[in-house]
C-alpha cells in the first residue's frame, strides 16, 4: 500500500472526514426526499378515491348551473352495455360455429356481482358503489406455457414488467410455443393486468394499465389477471388508481389467502371488490390531475436518483484523489514516509523482541 508522510495523512484525514459526512448528509436528505415523494404518491391516491382531489361534479354543476349524471346513472349504462357486449360475442361465436342460437340463449347471461358495502365509508355527492365485476367486460388469467428471453414467439408480460403503474417491455419474455388463443385476448388499450400471486405480499394486487397502441400481440403471464373494462379510456386508470391507494392496498392485503408461503387474490375475490365510482366526467377530471402529479413525482425522483449517483461518484472519486496523493497539497518540510516506515519496522522489531520467551 501506498503510505503518506503522517503529517500528510492527517491532512487527507481532515479533508476526508469533513467532505464524507457532507456527502452522507446530502445522500440521507436525498432518500428522505424520495421516501416523501412515496408518501405523497399515497395521499394523493387516497384523496382521489374520497373525492378531494378534484371540485366533484356535483360542486361543478351547483356552480355552473347544469344539470350532471349521477354516478348510479352512469352504472346502469354501464350494465346495460355489459350485456350488450355479451351478447354481441355470444351471437360472434354461434355464427363462427355456423349455429342458430337457441330460444333462451339470453337467459344464460350471469348478472354481475353487488358489492357489499355494509363496512364502506360514506361517498362523496354524485358518486356510488359497483363492484369491479359489475364494470368489466372481460376477465380472465394469462398463460402458463413456457417463456424465455431468446424464443421469436409472443411477448409474455411478467411481474417484473409492471413499474409503477405502467407497462415496462424491458426484458421481455417470449412464448416458446403457440398460445393458442383468440385475438380477443391479447392485451388490449386500456387493459389492467394484475399480480395475483407472490411471496411478498406488497406485490400482490400490484397493477397497471397497458397503454400502448402497438398493433404487436401482447399477452401475459398466468399469475397475472386482465381485467377489460365497459368504459375502457377511464376506468381501467381509475380502477389502478384505488387498488394502489391506501383503501386499495388495505382490501387487497385483507382478502389475500396465503399457502405454502404464496400470498394470492383470486379472480372471484376481485371481481366482488367493492369500488367507489364517480361521474364519467369527473373520473376523467381526476385522472388527468393524477397524470399530472405522477409526472412531477417521476421528475423528482429521477432527478433524486441522478443525485445519488453523482454523490457515489464523487465519493468514490475523492477516495482515488486521497489515495494517490492529489487530495491536499504537499509539504516538504513533512518528514518523508521512508523515515516514518523504518520506525515502523524498528518498533515493530522492539514488539517481537519483548514477546520472544
Amino acid at each position: 500500500v501506498q503510505i503518506a508522510p503522517t503529517n500528510e495523512q492527517q491532512r487527507i484525514l481532515t479533508i476526508l472526514e469533513s467532505t464524507l459526512a457532507k456527502i452522507d448528509e446530502a445522500e440521507e436528505a436525498l432518500e428522505r426526499v424520495k421516501r416523501n415523494l412515496d408518501l405523497y404518491r399515497a395521499s394523493v391516491l387516497k384523496a382521489a378515491c374520497e373525492g378531494r382531489l378534484v371540485p366533484t361534479e356535483v360542486e361543478l354543476a351547483r356552480q355552473e348551473g347544469r344539470d350532471y349524471e349521477h354516478a348510479s346513472q352512469l352504472l346502469k349504462r354501464i350494465l346495460i352495455a355489459r350485456r350488450v357486449a355479451w351478447e354481441k360475442a355470444q351471437l360472434e361465436a354461434y355464427a363462427k360455429m355456423d349455429k342458430t342460437p337457441p330460444k333462451d340463449w339470453k337467459s344464460r347471461y350471469t348478472e354481475p356481482q353487488t358489492p357489499d358495502t355494509s363496512d364502506m365509508p360514506e361517498l362523496p355527492e354524485g358518486w356510488c358503489w359497483a363492484s369491479i365485476d359489475q364494470i368489466v367486460a372481460k376477465t380472465n388469467y394469462g398463460t402458463s406455457v413456457r417463456c424465455d428471453f431468446e424464443s421469436t414467439g409472443v411477448p409474455v408480460l411478467r411481474i417484473p414488467n409492471i413499474s409503477a403503474g405502467k407497462v415496462s417491455f424491458e426484458k421481455l419474455k417470449f412464448a416458446t410455443v403457440d398460445l393458442g388463443v383468440t385475438v380477443d385476448d391479447y392485451l388490449e388499450l386500456g387493459d389492467l393486468i394484475i399480480c395475483r400471486t407472490n411471496g411478498s405480499l406488497r406485490l400482490v394486487g400490484k397493477c397497471a394499465v397497458y397503454d400502448t397502441s402497438s398493433t404487436e400481440k401482447t399477452h401475459f403471464a398466468s399469475y397475472l389477471i386482465r381485467l377489460r373494462f365497459v368504459l375502457r379510456a377511464e376506468h381501467g386508470r381509475w380502477i389502478w388508481a384505488i387498488l394502489s391507494s391506501p383503501m386499495g392496498r388495505g382490501q387487497i392485503e385483507a382478502i389475500a389467502a396465503s399457502s405454502a408461503g404464496q400470498h394470492n387474490i383470486s379472480l372471484g375475490n376481485l371481481q366482488q371488490f367493492p369500488v367507489p365510482l364517480p361521474p364519467l366526467f369527473e373520473t376523467s377530471r381526476i385522472i388527468e390531475k393524477l397524470g399530472e402529479v405522477e409526472a412531477s413525482i417521476e421528475t423528482l425522483c429521477k432527478s433524486s436518483s441522478l443525485h445519488l449517483r453523482k454523490l457515489s461518484t464523487l465519493r468514490q472519486s475523492l477516495l482515488k484523489h486521497a489515495f494517490s496523493g492529489k487530495l491536499v497539497p504537499q509539504d516538504p518540510r513533512d518528514e518523508p514516509a521512508s523515515v516514518l516506515l523504518e520506525r515502523i519496522r524498528t518498533q515493530r522489531r522492539e514488539m517481537e523482541g519483548s514477546t520472544t520467551p
